[in-house]
């Protein structure tokens, strides 16, 4: 009996001297040092991307609408058009420009939206063809 409490004493002596070393302390700060900016940028990045992603589905529906106006409105013959919408607290900028198709007489618009994510600018393009209005003025719609 007396002797498992003495090898017991030199166990629990054993147990309250261990420690780190100061080399292991030493790495394992080292390694943090590494490991925490790498994450925060990591978590940076993700974040643009989605604010990114997010914006660049509302200003495609933003290009989609500015299209589909101009083409109902035919107000696309008349030069560059350009504008800004708000949609919530976020605005876009976008622009509308013609150019002739080269196979057959019809225009290609397209319209440029631009929008901007964590200080930076990013735009979406967005183009159809179309009659041009001298074409269709004479068509009639109604049967």
């Amino acid at each position: 009996m007396k002797l498992a409490r003495a090898e017991n004493k030199i166990i629990a002596a054993r147990r309250c001297c261990q420690a780190f070393t100061l080399a292991e302390v030493l790495a394992a700060m080292l390694f943090l040092a590494i490991v925490i900016p790498v994450a925060v940028e990591a978590l940076h990045v993700a974040g643009l991307g989605g604010e990114v992603a997010a914006r660049k589905s509302e200003a495609a529906r933003v290009a989609d609408r500015v299209l589909n106006e101009s083409l109902v409105t035919s107000n696309w013959s008349n030069g560059q058009r350009s504008g800004t919408i708000t949609e919530g607290v976020l605005d876009f900028r976008w622009k509308l420009s013609s150019q002739n198709w080269p196979q057959d007489s019809m225009q290609m618009l397209t319209a440029e939206v631009t929008y901007s994510a964590q200080g930076k600018d990013y735009s979406v393009k967005m183009s159809t063809l179309a009659s041009s209005p001298s074409q269709t003025a004479g068509i009639n719609l109604t049967q």
